[in-house]
């Protein structure tokens, strides 16, 4: 087998290695030759999704996935775009990314729910306002807000986000946002009777 140095480290199959002829009898279920395809190129896989992923469980995980993404798509492989094992390593290479997007995306949901999760306990909210106003007049105003008013106007102001925080963790448009609590004051305003 011909082989030539890849640029930090071992040899990389040149595409006289045989792997395209392989790929094509992969494409007509061929599972010996799927193995000689998958002996040649499981390595390379392997440690690019493990230099994306960094933890070895998911690499191994992913880089499997992707072995079978290989066999599954054969018949998509075409020689005159590239060398069977760029493109295996493409394939790893957006698997891996994937895999960090969606994990990222599970913690982001999940920072979303902890937050929504301890948001002050109603009573603990008018606790401040209660010293000037009446208790039960706070809270018939604030009932008077329509539940996103509501929220906005809590988390904004009991909790001391910013709008782009307070957007961002309700996954609403920044506008939307300003405009819920712009009215949501202005319900409370008039509602309490507080003058400008």
């Amino acid at each position: 087998m011909r082989e030539h140095a890849r640029v930090g480290g071992g040899p990389v199959p040149d595409r006289g290695d045989g792997l395209p002829e392989l790929m094509d009898r992969v494409a007509r279920g061929d599972q010996e030759a799927f193995a000689g395809v998958f002996d040649r190129v499981s390595g390379p896989v392997l440690g690019v999704v493990r230099s994306v992923l960094r933890d070895p469980a998911q690499s191994e995980e992913v880089a499997q996935e992707v072995m079978v993404d290989l066999w599954r798509s054969a018949a998509r492989y075409r020689p005159d775009r590239g060398s069977v094992l760029n493109w295996a390593l493409t394939l790893a290479h957006r698997r891996a990314v994937d895999r960090v997007r969606s994990e990222q995306a599970a913690s982001d949901r999940t920072r979303r729910v902890a937050l929504l999760d301890h948001s002050p306990a109603y009573d603990e909210v008018t606790e401040e306002v209660e010293s000037r106003l009446d208790r039960e007049r706070v809270r018939r105003c604030l009932r008077g807000l329509t539940e996103r008013q509501r929220q906005s106007v809590t988390l904004a102001y009991y909790r001391g986000l910013t709008y782009r925080e307070v957007a961002e963790l309700l996954s609403l448009p920044l506008g939307t946002v300003k405009t819920r609590m712009r009215d949501g004051l202005i319900r409370l305003r008039d509602c309490l009777g507080v003058t400008a």
